[in-house]
């Protein structure tokens, strides 16, 4: 190969008629090799020695390769200044991933070596694949854009989804993105709309503690690159054409693909850390650094903080997402921390942060969903407050109250009546939608539904911490034995809060999200903190769709008849107030229009009507620890209320279709303890 000067647009290595162009940013660099390897492990690589009079523009240094074609994987040898006191981090003994790369393989990768400063490790890096995507049939395929109102959201883990034997895939593509498209059935019978994956940016699996595995992949490599180990395909193009044909695949299916996407930290981590890429190539424009420029600010609880509003750093990030949109088709994005993006270069809180304002502005994501796990590692909480008009927000406070609530704890009543109507105490805003409240009970991080209400504490010894991990303050309740249990007595109340649990997600306004398993009582034997936790304990367990398949039911008729009423898909917060035209709800207590919200109230009634669309649901929580006969609202005739759903009751009693729902001819209706109920009015 020989080298042509290319360049310095677009930044990455990009197939053209005439070559590949590659070019990078590196401001300090004194010089720059490009490095074309034959296969992962070769250590004799053709060199092509930039040269700045011909291969540097301004801060960019760039080449044109003729006769170079996609799949040629290749890497970066930069040499520069090794002062860590000035912020600098050169070492060129170190192979750099391309933070642009489209595609990485990890053959024979080695972390140690590349911690140890002035160590060679060619043989042992990752390396960057030269991608071009245009090739790709989709076939007419595009982002599906349902709106907020119209979703349910499931969180997944692409590995862990069909990585357990018994899932029914085929044995090479278990833990695979081709795997996943084989689940596809489950999940359009469960009745979900969107995929949120966990982390697939190519993250290094080698950052745990020892003898253990990267799981979760909170420890991103390549912003712009498939995880190339969720790949059944091991060619290096392999993880992006199989990407794309798992989302062509859930599209076909009506199903959307959301990212949880990292972007305020990377697996380089502290001083102590790996040179990867970043640290290589620039490290003070990509991190941000503490006064003493060797030591780096740890807002994300992972090492190191990504520099997000530098300028450099902002079009990076930028031009990912839209990557992602354009190239790939997902359908929108989970900003993991996304608090660490307010943050200015030392650090500081920002107003108005440039890269989250360029997020809510650029019209290639116009369409997308744009949402925003809104605090850090540092205790900055920004709920409620997060900037501009797009994002949506996980909604941390919904999962706490609703939590306690169920737990029965005091002083939760009047709080869940806010989570109800999607959280105006939080976010108060007058013209703000409802379903930017995005509600969950249970995330990856912290118990499945199952250990809420299993464990009164957290079980982490298998992460070989001393159980020093994972959050303290869980608001679970084992409902009288921790963990595994014969007593028949407390399965039925465990199986009863879990359906308690889920009625008050579906049945809360705000866009609902359910973690992959919990429709299933997936478990984690009390782990609340399972990011090193390869394994059966983290992997989906199939035969748990047979054993609870009354719960599974439950879910699955709760995401249809529920989520089918007009009333949960209104474009506004729900009025206290009487309207003959728009939804509106009515608190009511034991007795009709008399709410009880006193502190030590453990009960609360609303009803929910749609006089456009003739519907009236009226919706009963007791949370006490006895049974309790409840008012209902009287209806014209020939309206009669149907019992939809009784959490008390066993499968397939607990929850009916409305054509076959019993009917009730009395005023008033016993609850049972720790039990919720939803009535429908209709006719007959």
């Amino acid at each position: 190969f020989y080298a042509l000067p290319g360049q310095s647009y677009p930044l990455g290595a990009t197939v053209t008629s005439a070559g590949v162009n590659f070019s990078i940013f590196s401001k300090n660099a004194r010089s720059v090799q490009l490095l074309l390897f034959d296969n992962p492990t070769d250590i004799e690589p053709i060199v092509i020695e930039f040269e700045p009079e011909n291969n540097k523009t301004f801060y960019y240094w760039h080449c044109l390769v003729p006769g170079v074609e996609q799949g040629q994987l290749y890497g970066y040898r930069v040499d520069g200044p090794y002062n860590p006191l000035v912020g600098h981090r050169y070492d060129r003994s170190k192979i750099l991933i391309d933070p642009y790369a489209k595609a990485i393989v990890t053959d024979g990768y080695d972390r140690e070596a590349a911690k140890k400063l002035h160590f060679e490790n060619i043989g042992c890096c990752m390396k960057s694949v030269v991608v071009d995507t245009s090739s790709f049939d989709w076939s007419g395929d595009r982002p599906l854009m349902i709106p907020h109102s119209k979703s349910i959201i499931y969180e997944l883990h692409v590995a862990g989804f069909t990585k357990n034997p018994n899932s029914g895939v085929q044995q090479d593509k278990r833990g695979t993105y081709a795997g996943l498209i084989q689940k596809i059935p489950y999940l359009k019978e469960l009745g979900i709309t969107a995929v949120e994956l966990m982390p697939v940016q190519q993250f290094d699996d080698q950052q745990a503690p020892k003898g253990l595995t990267n799981y979760w992949g909170y420890s991103p490599v390549a912003f712009f690159a498939p995880h190339s180990s969720y790949s059944f395909d091991k060619s290096p193009l392999g993880p992006v054409n199989e990407f794309m044909d798992m989302v062509k695949a859930l599209h076909a299916s009506g199903i959307e693909i959301i990212l949880d996407v990292v972007f305020n930290h990377t697996s380089e981590a502290d001083e102590k850390g790996p040179t990867l890429s970043l640290k290589g190539l620039q490290n003070y424009a990509y991190y941000i650094l503490k006064d003493n420029l060797s030591k780096y600010e740890n807002y994300s609880g992972c090492g190191n903080s990504i520099n997000a509003n530098f300028s450099i750093v902002r079009a990076m990030i930028i031009e990912c997402l839209k990557y992602w949109v354009t190239q790939m088709h997902v359908d929108g994005f989970r900003f993991d921390l996304a608090s660490v993006l307010c943050r200015g270069e030392r650090g500081e809180l920002l107003d108005n942060p440039p890269l989250l304002w360029s997020i809510e502005s650029e019209p290639v994501l116009a369409g997308t969903k744009i949402i925003a796990e809104a605090w850090d590692a540092i205790g900055l909480y920004q709920l409620g407050k997060f900037i501009g008009s797009r994002f949506a927000e996980w909604n941390g406070q919904f999962r706490d109250d609703v939590r306690r609530l169920v737990k029965g704890d005091e002083g939760t009543i009047e709080k869940l009546s806010s989570r109800i109507m999607a959280s105006p105490d939080i976010y108060t805003k007058p013209d703000r939608e409802p379903y930017r409240s995005i509600n969950f009970i249970t995330c990856h991080d912290g118990f499945t539904l199952n250990d809420l209400v299993s464990f009164n504490e957290k079980h982490n010894e298998a992460n070989l911490q001393n159980n020093s991990d994972g959050m303290t303050d869980n608001f679970s309740w084992n409902c009288g034995a921790e963990g595994l249990t014969d007593n028949p007595d407390i399965e039925r109340l465990r199986l009863r809060q879990i359906k308690n649990l889920v009625s008050i997600l579906f049945i809360s306004q705000g866009t609902p999200m359910i973690l992959m398993g919990d429709e299933a009582r997936r478990t984690q034997s009390g782990n609340n903190n399972t990011y090193c936790q390869d394994n059966s304990m983290t992997w989906f367990d199939w035969d748990l769709v047979k054993a609870n398949a009354g719960l599974l039911r439950f879910v699955t008729m709760m995401n249809r008849i529920i989520r089918q009423c007009h009333i949960f898909q209104g474009e506004h917060i729900l009025s206290s107030t009487y309207s003959s035209t728009k939804p509106y709800i009515t608190w009511h207590g034991t007795r009709i229009a008399k709410p009880d919200f006193n502190q030590n109230s453990h009960t609360l009634a609303f009803t929910l009507t749609h006089p456009g669309f003739g519907e009236k649901l009226h919706i009963i929580l007791n949370a006490y620890w006895e049974a309790l006969d409840f008012e209902l609202p009287k209806l014209k005739n020939p309206l009669l209320w149907h019992r939809i759903s009784d959490t008390y009751l066993d499968s397939p009693d607990d929850f009916c279709e409305p054509d076959g729902s019993p009917a009730l001819n009395e005023r008033f209706y016993r609850v049972q303890p720790r039990s919720s109920v939803i009535l429908m009015a209709m006719v007959g």
